[in-house]
């Protein structure tokens, strides 16, 4: 089941509508492409969400029930915050877009009435600054749409961390055996006590925010040491026994004469 923040039909296209007036032509040197010098449309504020009437009763014995996930996001405390934090984002990056195309226009409208005035190289070097100002757009368009993307992604995946294991212990709660999104299902029609929308609602609300899940710490880098060495040592001769003197072996003696 997939939980929908309805962030999605308010992202891309309100950045799309921002984006508008940056010209998508690349100028030439001798006459640059006139950018649209009418202020891009502000987005459609979405409607206040309704509140929706009082819940019927549970049927006895039902064994399953469903949520409709873009109300249940819209009335929730966490739907709200995340909502606005990404209409906050999109709309500063929609007044950066809208600030590049405005100064693009007067250096065009510069250009475009500068040609007596001007000299030959000045009309050449601001045309080459137009284009590349031109450039400069595309690629923030680009990359605005992929940061709201990835913002997108994140909020939903920090709402859903919180949404799902409330929904699992609301069917638990309650016995069933299968919890629908009404949207995401296809249902037509149902008994509107199976509608569990609101009593997720209140749940969320009371839920606590889990804690963002820490990155594992990386443990520092070890120099491996060399293995220690023994001092050298120098060999020492062997010991040689003390030199001895050879004695001459004793003469005999001539006995003494009477």
């Amino acid at each position: 089941m997939l939980a929908s923040l309805g962030l999605a039909s308010s992202g891309a296209p309100v950045f799309a509508q921002a984006a508008a007036g940056l010209p998508p032509a690349t100028p030439t040197a001798q006459q640059p492409a006139r950018p649209a010098t009418t202020p891009a449309p502000a987005p459609a504020t979405q409607p206040p969400a309704v509140a929706p009437p009082a819940p019927a009763p549970f049927p006895a014995g039902s064994k399953f029930a469903y949520v409709q996930l873009p109300l249940l996001s819209s009335l929730s405390a966490d739907g709200k915050v995340a909502a606005a934090r990404f209409d906050a984002e999109t709309k500063k990056k929609q007044a950066d877009a809208e600030a590049k195309a405005k100064k693009m226009a007067a250096d065009q409208q510069r250009y475009d009435g500068g040609g007596s005035v001007m000299s030959a190289e000045a009309r050449a070097l601001l045309a080459k600054d137009i284009e590349r100002q031109q450039r400069e757009g595309e690629r923030f368009e680009q990359d605005a749409q992929a940061e709201l993307n990835e913002l997108q992604q994140q909020l939903q995946n920090e709402y859903n961390k919180k949404l799902f294991p409330v929904l699992e212990q609301l069917a638990k709660d309650y016995a069933l055996l299968g919890l629908f999104s009404a949207v995401e299902s296809g249902l037509i029609w149902a008994d509107p006590g199976l509608d569990l929308t609101l009593e997720a609602v209140k749940r969320m609300d009371a839920a606590p925010t889990p804690k963002p899940t820490a990155a594992p710490a990386t443990p520092p880098a070890t120099t491996a040491r060399p293995p220690a060495t023994s001092p050298a040592t120098t060999a020492k001769p062997p010991a040689t026994s003390p030199a001895t003197t050879a004695k001459p072996p004793a003469t005999p003696t001539s006995p003494a004469r009477p």
